[in-house]
């Protein structure tokens, strides 16, 4: 793929990742909390691969842990590595808020609270712009 179709894939991406945090604040904001932190990981992984092909790279995974540290731009990568807690703490919403077998003895609607999907917003919003900072 071209430098140029890299770059427009990128800015979809980023765009998608934007969208994901709005619709995080719509769900957290109707109590549908464990959706609201799932669509805050979301968020956070978007622009992390958005970045990726930003830099004409293909990313891979869903671990926003490993999107930060196998990044393959030395001045990226020391740029993110201050919001790698956050990408560790949501990294754990990826399975949990969805699946009822992720919790034991309970469902992922009974468990999340507003102040998590606060946190997981606050969280995939740093990550978002931080991505979109450096490729600006």
């Amino acid at each position: 793929m071209s430098l140029e179709k890299l770059r427009h894939e990128a800015e979809r991406w980023l765009q998608q990742a934007r969208a994901d945090l709005k619709a995080a604040e719509q769900s957290r904001t109707s109590g549908s909390f464990e959706w609201a932190c799932f669509q805050a990981q979301q968020a956070a992984e978007k622009a992390l691969k958005a970045l990726w092909l930003f830099l004409a790279q293909e990313p891979w995974g869903h671990s926003l842990l490993n999107l930060i540290r196998e990044l393959p731009d030395d001045a990226a990568r020391s740029a993110l590595s201050g919001l790698t807690d956050h990408a560790k703490r949501l990294d754990k919403l990826y399975i949990p808020t969805r699946y009822p077998n992720g919790l034991p003895d309970s469902i992922p609607a009974d468990v999340y609270t507003d102040s998590e999907a606060r946190e997981a917003i606050v969280m995939a919003r740093e990550i978002v712009e931080a991505a979109a900072s450096l490729m600006s």
